[in-house]
């Protein structure tokens, strides 16, 4: 078994790969009823938030990781439903746990409460969340310092940019989104201080905690909405933290002929989006290899610890910055050489990336 800690994101996801091998409506794919060892199957079951499984972000992510844990270990059986409303949290959790799910999945900091509310009432359930802790024993943890990452995207957009302006936006004011947008601000101004520059950051105001953002993680056109009115202040890379509605923003970057340019999150984006050409880089969070491993180690009879849980960082390769694919021969070899030093230093300490939405032990 490859541990989480020391793995590269191998790959993320073939866009739209996913719903063709995801069983509809969240149904057991019919082979997996029959067990080679004809002993019982450990079922693994994942809870959608509204972005829904082919997000291109964090629930797709996921459910890349059950996948992963299936093809490791062949008795492990997934399967996954898609909540349409925050509404279903509760009755969808519910659900799998009156099926009898060995391990219940949840996905994403919005659905915390549920998460909490329906662990507790049913103790010796396993549940697993990412992108959240809702400080309940009979629940992992799977949370992402992406503000790291995001450090080093910020200083590569500032090095980039060529108005001097660059941006970014979130989904909904949440933990898991504002702490890349503090990371990239942070990047931003230790660039325009190591520089002698001042490359402004729209869309976030790390001292008030203040910014743009889509409320919408779904819905294109809003995302697109919001990084229109930055591009018109100026930004010519834009950073949305909005899952498949920063696909908006992708799309229309695409449509401007370079006018400006895109990091992306959670997944790389030239793996997991059509709009690889308008991609400088995107900002990884490696949560197919936590949510494989966490289902490995339960399914292996281990009891999994909910403090601390699992947090990615650079040193542990639970975040990091994806290829430059496109952007490759765009992006200065010294540029390139200062933001993997800063890997390095933040891995090392040297440089303390802070955001109030980082994830403690």
């Amino acid at each position: 078994m490859r541990s989480v800690r020391g793995m590269r994101i191998a790959s993320a996801v073939v866009a739209g790969g996913l719903v063709l091998g995801a069983a509809a409506c969240g149904e057991a794919p019919k082979e997996d009823n029959n067990a080679g060892d004809g002993g019982k199957k450990y079922t693994a079951c994942m809870v959608t938030d509204v972005g829904g499984i082919d997000d291109k972000s964090f629930n797709t992510s996921a459910w890349k990781g059950l996948e992963e844990a299936k093809k490791d270990n062949g008795n492990i059986d997934i399967k996954y439903v898609a909540s349409k409303a925050e509404a279903d949290y509760e009755v969808n959790l519910t659900g799998y746990v009156n099926q009898k799910c060995d391990f219940i999945l949840a996905v994403g900091g919005l659905m915390a409460d549920a998460t909490k509310k329906i662990a507790q009432a049913n103790p010796n359930q396993q549940f697993g969340i990412v992108d959240a802790n809702p400080g309940v024993a009979n629940v992992y943890p799977m949370q992402f310092d992406t503000a790291q990452a995001a450090f080093q995207a910020g200083y590569l957009a500032a090095g980039m940019s060529k108005t001097g302006k660059v941006g970014t936006y979130g989904g909904l004011p949440i933990p898991p989104v504002t702490i890349f947008m503090d990371g990239f601000a942070d990047g931003v101004a230790h660039y325009n201080q190591a520089k002698g520059k001042n490359v402004q950051v729209l869309g976030w105001d790390k001292a008030t905690q203040k910014g743009s953002f889509s409320n919408s993680f779904d819905k294109q056109d809003e995302g697109k909405k919001v990084s229109d009115a930055l591009v018109a202040q100026g930004a010519d890379i834009v950073m949305p933290v909005a899952g498949g509605a920063g696909l908006g923003t992708t799309a229309a970057a695409k449509a401007s002929g370079g006018k400006y340019s895109v990091i992306w999150v959670d997944v790389d984006g030239c793996e997991s989006t059509p709009d690889c050409p308008v991609l400088v880089t995107t900002v990884v969070k490696n949560i197919p290899d936590a949510v494989k491993e966490a289902v490995l180690k339960a399914a292996g009879g281990e009891k999994l610890q909910a403090q601390p849980g699992f947090i990615g960082t650079l040193a542990n390769n639970g975040v990091s910055i994806a290829p430059y694919h496109d952007f490759d021969s765009k992006v200065p070899a010294d540029l390139k050489a200062e933001v993997e030093k800063l890997k390095a230093d933040i891995a090392a300490g040297t440089i303390t990336v802070t955001s109030a939405a980082q994830p403690t032990k």
